[in-house]
């Protein structure tokens, strides 16, 4: 057990300190963010199920590689609270309150948004050019993947959990979260899978570049203080 506890202390304890103190402090009001996109969300599932709303949440949040493309952009940051009609929402409920609300506190408002949407246009934009491909390439996906609604919040969740991952040292959660979806790929291959290691491996250059950004002009404390505080807090 003790064994155990040190792990998880080395593991999540940085993650663990920097939430602890504003949720004590604040409460719910540390996480305004993360609650209005769990509302959003649980509003859009009620009003996707009533015969008068699903084809007006289609037409305004979901995305699928037919579309334009100029239309697919602007309903995408919409698409990312647009819950998978055939998966149960409180799982995807969970997963924004929980993931959303570390990121916000930990990496700040506009970086947990920033993280979340490139991981899902990097979703949207690998399933079209998947298509163009075609299934026999490595990386081409079949014609009728192109009127497959887009992941949803799921490739935000995961952009945000490798992101919180390699920022906050628990790279085994990290490995984790990524083994999860090349598993998810071998056993069950189909475009939400595709697009969950899009958005992983975009969030992947996005954490890698901004830390080496940041590394390569400074030098000593001021390089280690430039890298602890990028992506960890928002500007004042």
């Amino acid at each position: 057990m003790k064994r155990i506890a040190r792990w998880a202390r080395t593991e999540w304890g940085l993650l663990y300190v920097t939430v602890r103190e504003p949720l004590l402090k604040r409460h719910w009001r540390a996480v305004p963010m993360s609650l209005g996109a769990v509302c959003l969300t649980a509003v859009i599932q009620v009003v996707q199920n009533q015969p008068w709303g699903y084809g007006f949440v289609q037409g305004i949040g979901a995305v699928r590689a037919e579309d334009p493309l100029a239309p697919a952009l602007l309903r995408t940051p919409l698409s990312l609270f647009v819950p998978a009609l055939d998966l149960p929402v409180w799982g995807a409920l969970a997963q924004i309150l929980i993931v959303f609300g570390i990121a916000e506190v930990c990496l700040g408002r506009w970086r947990t948004l920033l993280v979340a949407y490139t991981a899902t246009l990097a979703g949207t934009l690998y399933a079209r050019l998947g298509i163009a491909l075609g299934p026999g390439r490595p990386l081409g996906l079949p014609s009728s993947d192109a009127q497959v609604v887009d992941t949803g919040p799921s490739a935000a969740v995961v952009g945000l959990a490798i992101c919180l991952g390699w920022r906050y040292g628990a790279y085994a959660t990290a490995g984790a979260v990524a083994l999860a979806m090349v598993v998810e790929v071998l056993l069950k291959e189909n475009l939400a899978g595709k697009e969950h290691l899009a958005a992983l491996a975009a969030t992947v250059v996005l954490c890698g570049a901004t830390t080496l950004r940041h590394r390569m002009p400074a030098r000593g404390p001021a390089r280690r203080f430039r890298t602890q505080v990028d992506l960890s807090s928002d500007p004042p």
